[in-house]
């Protein structure tokens, strides 16, 4: 069997290795020049620029399954977060993971005591849960759920809107409440993470390991069009050079392409994105977050900022620290302005400190970082075999919108692929 993967992010390179394992022949062609899709690393005079703000969930299955985790050289957030607003900080976590925060959590006064135990409930309740079964949770938002559960509005306001923000783009909570359930199950039963060399890390390990299952690996290659043959039962994948003849073709593009090249109208398009800044600040000059991220519970300008380097060092020059500041959705602002805005909120949140020494490094706007992801969203996905003849689908589109669905539903779709020959 031969097959051709279109796409080499996370879902193809996975879908790739696959297809290779389960006895295919596989050629993978990528547009651009390097692997990695929206999970990209950039080297710029000593810091390591995540493409947006990204990190690792360990407890993922599709992590555990597909990567060599101690290969990556993880370096973790410690949990929960630090919130600010002007002229306060204080640290809320998870006193079972992190006992040293027990007494700051205790006294933290952003959130009601009765959260703080609500939070602990659904922690203990989602323990028991299956992580599909999390996942099928989606007939209500995020912040519906959370009032049923109890929260107060408070909590809502000044934790779970920054934190929830900040993974999925959306500070209303308007998102369905399988997000909180699925990815509050991971965030209790492992640690947050970046590689030491950057998230780039893991689109090429996944490549290292597509090539040693005799992938073939061609980037610079852009796919124009996909066409079964109903007669044959085969395939081919027309690039600007050549037509390629497959048994199987496996798209893993960005929506967009996906539905240009597949005719599935029920690929997802309505995305929402985010600006990230890429800040420089003197190493004298600590904010003691005790690597948390920091939540913004003012307001969401910037949404949070996160302390890259103090979490990884190797992001960072010798003598400087890396700071990440997001802001959600697009942004009528040019950079310098949003620059300054970082700047007022970190003077605001730490008014003992100076903050003249802040460089930008670089800003990273990410017009497509996850697609929407309402209540009831899962309903109207895509399955991974819905184009006609043996063509499939690979793509967080077809289960949900993180890194955990983009590298299953690779998985899937080679299955599907080589049960379907």
């Amino acid at each position: 069997m031969h097959a051709v993967v279109v796409g080499g992010g996370l879902a193809g390179l996975v879908a790739a290795r696959h297809l290779a394992d389960r006895g295919a022949e596989v050629t993978l062609l990528e547009r651009q020049d390097t692997v990695g899709g929206r999970v990209r690393t950039e080297h710029v005079d000593g810091y390591a620029l995540d493409r947006g703000f990204q990190v690792l969930f360990t407890a993922y299955p599709a992590v555990q399954r597909e990567l060599d985790v101690d290969a990556l050289s993880l370096r973790r957030f410690r949990p929960g977060a630090v919130i600010a607003r002007p002229g306060e900080r204080s640290t809320l976590s998870d006193p079972l993971r992190d006992p040293w925060a027990t007494t700051a959590t205790l006294f933290n006064r952003e959130v009601t005591t009765g959260d703080k135990l609500r939070l602990f409930q659904q922690q203990r309740r989602l323990k028991r849960t299956d992580a599909e079964a999390a996942l099928a949770a989606d007939d209500s938002s995020i912040d519906e759920a959370l009032a049923d559960w109890g929260f107060s509005r408070q909590f809502r306001d000044n934790f779970a809107a920054p934190f929830y923000g900040g993974i999925t783009l959306d500070r209303s909570l308007s998102t369905s409440k399988a997000v909180f359930e699925y990815t509050f199950k991971m965030l209790s039963e492992g640690a947050t993470a970046i590689p030491a060399g950057g998230m780039g890390a893991v689109p090429a390990q996944l490549a290292d390991h597509a090539r040693a299952a005799g992938v073939t690996i061609e980037t610079g290659r852009s796919v124009t069009a996909v066409d079964p043959d109903s007669a044959s039962g085969s395939v081919t994948a027309e690039t600007a050079a050549e037509t390629l003849a497959a048994d199987a073709v496996v798209v893993a593009t960005d929506p967009p392409t996906a539905r240009e090249l597949t005719g599935v109208t029920g690929i997802p398009t309505e995305t929402v994105g985010c600006v990230t800044l890429h800040l420089a600040l003197p190493e004298t000059q600590q904010l003691d977050t005790d690597r948390r991220i920091l939540l913004n519970a003012a307001d969401d300008r910037p949404n949070q900022v996160a302390p890259m380097s103090e979490v990884a060092p190797e992001y960072a020059p010798e003598g400087q620290q890396l700071l990440s500041a997001t802001f959600l959705g697009p942004q009528d602002e040019d950079d310098d302005s949003l620059f300054e805005e970082v700047r007022d909120a970190l003077s605001a949140w730490y008014p003992e400190n100076q903050f003249t020494n802040l460089e930008p490094v670089a800003v990273d706007r990410v017009e497509v970082a996850q697609f929407a992801q309402p209540p009831g969203f899962r309903a109207s996905l895509p399955d991974v075999d819905d184009p006609a003849g043996p063509v499939y689908l690979a793509g967080d589109y077809t289960r949900w919108s993180a890194l955990q669905g983009a590298m299953e539903s690779g998985r899937r779709a080679a299955v599907a692929a080589t049960d379907g020959r």
